[in-house]
């Protein structure tokens, strides 16, 4: 019996599974455990951004789901809640329009603001979609209206039943990418009104 051993070019499914897991976790870890970088690389700093939603009204629910949304698919940059006597870095307002965001990505000293409009809850988009996409846009993710509800960035262009509030692996990459290369900077001028 020849125990543990994988014959080239017949791995076991299992076997490739356990290998890119502890691929996976080498790579993610490589960048945080102190000493299994090399020593020319700097461990990755998490970017902090404090966001304000208390004038969320009745999307405060949803608010939380969106947020949770990214820093589960994410680990260069976090989204906590702003404190007492706190700035806030991203603030979120409800309002009878449509939804709409400040383009990023936002850095810690920068300002962005999410306005969650009414219009597009009244057309029947999904609450946790719509606010997870329109913090795509403070973490610096443009339009991609590819019409394709696994594509968080689609927007309105995906069908209004389309309930994926998460971002594909690509969208979460740049934002990774944004984040991790510490490319955050002062926020563009310019608003997405994300109306289809």
């Amino acid at each position: 019996m020849q125990r543990g051993r994988i014959q080239r070019g017949r791995t076991r499914p299992a076997a490739r599974r356990v290998a890119a897991l502890v691929a996976t976790t080498a790579a993610l870890t490589a960048g945080v455990v102190a000493g299994a970088a090399p020593a020319s690389a700097a461990p990755t700093a998490v970017i902090t951004l404090t966001y304000d939603s208390s004038r969320s009204a009745e999307f405060a629910g949803a608010v939380a789901e969106g947020v949770a949304n990214w820093n589960a698919s994410v680990s260069s940059v976090r989204l906590v809640p702003v404190t007492s006597g706190q700035r806030a870095t991203i603030t979120i307002v409800a309002d009878d329009g449509w939804p709409r965001a400040t383009l990023g990505p936002v850095g810690p000293s920068g300002s962005a603001t999410v306005w969650f409009g009414r219009e597009a809850v009244a057309q029947g988009y999904d609450l946790s979609r719509i606010i997870t996409h329109e913090l795509g846009h403070n973490l610096g993710l443009d339009d991609n209206r590819t019409g394709r509800c696994a594509d968080l960035m689609s927007g309105s262009s995906a069908p209004v039943d389309c309930a994926n509030d998460l971002p594909s692996a690509e969208e979460a990459a740049e934002v990774q990418a944004n984040y991790a290369a510490r490319r955050a900077a002062p926020t563009e001028a310019r608003v997405l009104v994300d109306a289809g």
